[in-house]
């Protein structure tokens, strides 16, 4: 039986990693969609939202470095290193220089989407970003973010260690398909897991936060933003301020968007995929999906 998430590929890095994505075909000539997880998450993060867009594009989601079936990386994970392993992957998967793309990117993903979009801005359709870490959301950077980072990830370890973290994640992820719950029971939730994750938030406070006089420069890309309705323990009024981030991102685009997820949190890609899928829906059957 076929995988939910499609067939399996390894790709290319420009040093010579091999990541691993599933992608599910689409109709040809449309953007091929490309999914990019929040810290820590693998392909399997988006095994609601994935094979839906598969009916109107072809869908790909991928393991960064060191999560899933990808092969480790030996170098900091700052927000570059992502962005071009992102641009590598995307240089893979296109059939020919008139290949179009969607990215859409959860929470870390949204940063690295958007970095990666502002080096290659002439191939990308539009930004898809889901409930997005966002440098105008200050909260993000008050009181002791290095010790949260380690807390967090002690925290983490401790779980995965003792298999709680998999049976945490067995209850979050009971409604996505049973391939894909058990693809995260055997990547997702393990000490190479939390590793990766480790690696991947050593960097992401300062890299940030130096966002806030240098962000990068979509242009005029179509930018979609979708938040969390829910405080999901951040507080009302947190979310507040953290949603409003969104709508000032949204607006930096002239076709920006700001869109509400009503029965979501933080994870918008398990509790509310179907809009997701509406909004990668409207990027791909837009007018700048055209091929020029």
């Amino acid at each position: 039986m076929a995988h939910t998430q499609g067939r399996s590929r390894y790709l290319t890095t420009r040093d010579g990693r091999r990541l691993h994505a599933a992608q599910l075909d689409g109709p040809a000539g449309a953007p091929v969609v490309v999914f990019e997880a929040g810290a820590g998450g693998t392909r399997s993060s988006w095994g609601t939202a994935q094979p839906p867009v598969s009916v109107f594009a072809p869908a790909v989601a991928y393991d960064r470095s060191g999560l899933g079936r990808s092969e480790p990386d030996a170098a900091d994970r700052t927000f570059g290193r992502m962005a071009d392993d992102l641009n590598d992957l995307l240089d893979g998967l296109a059939d020919g220089d008139d290949t179009r793309f969607v990215l859409v990117g959860h929470s870390l993903g949204g940063v690295i989407v958007r970095l990666a979009a502002s080096h290659r801005p002439d191939r990308i359709v539009g930004l898809v970003l889901v409930d997005p870490s966002d440098e105008a959301a200050e909260d993000m950077f008050r009181g002791n973010v290095e010790r949260r980072v380690a807390l967090t990830t002690a925290i983490a370890r401790v779980l995965a260690r003792t298999g709680a973290l998999r049976l945490l994640g067995g209850l979050l992820f009971r409604g996505v398909p049973a391939d894909v719950r058990a693809d995260l029971a055997r990547e997702a939730t393990t000490q190479r897991a939390i590793d990766a994750m480790a690696q991947e938030l050593k960097t992401f406070y300062p890299e940030l936060q130096s966002w806030q006089g240098a962000a990068p420069d979509l242009g005029d890309l179509p930018v979609t933003v979708i938040s969390g309705a829910k405080s999901a323990g951040l507080g009302k009024a947190v979310r507040a301020r953290v949603n409003e981030a969104h709508v000032g991102r949204a607006a930096a685009s002239a076709t920006g968007r700001h869109v509400v997820a009503a029965n979501s949190g933080h994870n918008v890609p398990l509790t509310d995929p179907e809009v997701i899928v509406e909004e990668i829906r409207r990027l791909v059957s837009g007018p700048a999906a055209e091929k020029g």
